[in-house]
């Protein structure tokens, strides 16, 4: 199964923020990415002194980027994230090593 990273950056002073949306991701979110057809097996995110790792193993990578990129639940999302997330270009990463 295809696997795909993101890497983004907390604000300085936002760190606690951060975790604290994430105690609660809207349900809406959640089923925009369950929803698209994308084949989520797993989706989880880190972070560490203000860096954020996303990981996912998804059957069709592209959807899942465009239901990220383009729908309503992830831009309300982004609403709340955007005091707290530095903006990123490409926050996509890719895969350098795997042991099978």
């Amino acid at each position: 199964m295809p696997r795909i990273a993101f890497h983004l950056r907390i604000r300085d002073g936002q760190r606690e923020a951060y975790r604290e949306e994430h105690e609660d991701v809207p349900a809406a979110l959640e089923s925009a990415y369950l929803d698209s057809g994308a084949g989520i097996e797993t989706y989880s995110v880190f972070e560490k002194d203000g860096h954020v790792f996303g990981f996912l193993e998804v059957e069709d990578p592209e959807r899942i980027k465009e239901v990220m990129s383009d729908s309503d639940a992830q831009a309300d999302w982004d609403e709340v994230m955007d005091p707290i997330l530095v903006d990123e270009d490409d926050p996509w990463m890719d895969e350098v090593y795997r042991m099978v």
